[in-house]
């Protein structure tokens, strides 16, 4: 890629565009003055509007899970991390009306968006850019990569799980699907589950092609070939359809056998304690990494807790029980404090919250590992071959491994399909836990339901149940959006 002299005129007219239109959902916007003369400006663009540096759209999610517990309101200082949770971890199905102050990053339907405006500027003036194609082919494959990664996060967000009890996904409600800044309805419509998962499905699979013929990574801050196809993976995941099983295979193996590499947390657990999965200086795993350091811009979790005080949000007993004492994840996934004595673990350490010079999230082969895995459980499950379990073993073996400290793992062996199936989705909250809202993911296209005991400020303790199914599998969209667009059809609740 060239990178010569920016058309500053073009790029600042594009940023006015954005930081005007932000407030007005999707609104009709004219490009005439904004035309961007090189690739050069295009790629300036794309790395400014398009990636998502600098970025958190979805830690507020790990609020919903199974993986976190409420302590109260212990102390005043706690008072805005406590509000701030609350009505999300008590499942209230207003939690964005207008009645509750909503975080910023709580608003995932404006930041993604944003980020998808960002994208189509750039994919409406490849067309008229003159470069070679190769150029242009790496640009679009990147831009297409991002758009449907955007729009995967808001369905995992707003939209009913792809193959959920009941679901319909040629009538259940998806996402409006914008893929040009000419927009020409002003107020877009919701298309269908099934219009959007095709979309972001589209998206992806071309990213990997142009990736893959015109583009190598200059780094992991940008995303290539492999990347895309971890990112399919993924996306087949959490669609849950047994047709799309071996998809999830092939992806996973053209992953893992380019880029195998586990990092060995026994090996060098100091390092990792100072440093995280997702820093590349220590790190092998990383494909794809953005974002910034989440114990330093959280709204839920303060950066340092007060001596023998919990903050009113922890990570979860029943998430700290499914590790093995010899596992060494905890104290290198989890950052720890002491109240009145006791140890307890209260928010992500996979990077360290005092290095801001790397992401806190994206893509690594540890999740490949665990979605081939899965594929391979679920065909020993519909064909009984005994090739897909032993398969499933040596993944899930080889992760295990490196976890634990070196020369002490004794490999996992289970001949129940239904037994190894459910260690495997075990060994995945294990490892991705507090990563990209994953386990909200998982929870809702394997049909759970979750208990929260919240603790109130007074001390007092109420069950709230998110039900098998429950409607709030499809969060509310957030009533500053819905104000916008009369046209845009609220989840049920």
């Amino acid at each position: 890629m060239r990178f010569l002299k920016l058309n500053i005129i073009a790029l600042f007219g594009i940023s006015v565009l954005f930081l005007s239109s932000c407030s007005d959902f999707l609104e009709e916007t004219s490009q005439d003055e904004i035309i961007p003369e090189t690739l050069e400006d295009l790629a300036a663009v794309m790395y400014s509007e398009a990636y998502p540096y600098l970025f958190s759209g979805d830690v507020y999610l790990n609020l919903l899970t199974d993986n976190i517990e409420s302590n109260g309101l212990t102390a005043d200082n706690y008072l805005t991390n406590f509000e701030n949770g609350m009505y999300i971890f008590t499942y209230t199905n207003t939690m964005f009306d207008g009645a509750f102050q909503i975080p910023n990053d709580a608003n995932s339907w404006v930041s993604y968006y944003s980020k998808i405006k960002g994208c189509n500027v750039v994919l409406d003036h490849l067309e008229k850019i003159t470069d070679t194609q190769e150029e242009i082919n790496a640009l679009k494959g990147q831009v297409l990569f991002l758009r449907g990664y955007y729009y995967f996060k808001l369905a995992l967000v707003y939209c009913q799980p792809y193959s959920g009890n009941q679901i319909n996904p040629d009538e259940a409600l998806g996402l409006p699907l914008v893929l040009s800044m000419n927009v020409k309805d002003v107020y877009p419509k919701r298309n269908t589950l099934k219009e959007t998962f095709d979309q972001i499905e589209a998206d992806l699979t071309t990213s990997v092609t142009l990736l893959k013929e015109n583009y190598t990574a200059p780094s992991l801050f940008r995303v290539g070939y492999l990347a895309a196809e971890a990112m399919l993976t993924r996306f087949y995941i959490y669609k849950n359809s047994n047709e799309d099983l071996q998809r999830i295979i092939d992806y996973s193996t053209d992953v893992l056998s380019k880029k195998p590499s586990l990092a060995y947390l026994g090996s060098s657990t100091s390092t990792f304690l100072a440093k995280g999965v997702y820093d590349i200086d220590v790190s092998t795993e990383p494909l794809w990494v953005y974002g910034v350091s989440t114990g330093g811009t959280s709204n839920y979790w303060p950066l340092s807790p007060i001596f023998n005080s919990k903050p009113p949000y922890t990570v979860s007993s029943t998430l700290t029980s499914l590790y093995d004492t010899e596992d060494l994840r905890p104290e290198t996934y989890f950052r720890t404090s002491t109240n009145n004595g006791s140890t307890y673990y209260f928010v992500s350490k996979k990077i360290s919250v005092s290095n801001a010079n790397y992401g806190d999230r994206g893509i690594r082969n540890a999740e490949v590992y665990l979605n081939r895995a899965e594929a391979y459980c679920r065909m020993f499950l519909e064909t009984g071959m005994s090739d897909y379990r032993v398969k499933a073993l040596a993944d899930l073996n080889e992760l295990r491994e490196a976890r634990y400290e070196t020369g002490t793992y004794s490999p996992v062996d289970i001949t129940n399909g239904q037994v190894l199936l459910d260690f495997c989705l075990e060994e995945r909250r294990r490892e991705l836990s507090l990563e990209e809202g994953l386990r909200w993911g998982d929870i809702k296209r394997l049909n759970l339901g979750v208990d929260h005991t919240f603790i109130d400020a007074d001390g007092n303790a109420t069950t709230y149940r998110l039900a098998p199914g429950d409607l709030l599998y499809a969060l509310p969209i957030p009533y500053n959006v819905m104000e916008r667009n009369p046209e845009l059809s609220q989840n049920p609740r």
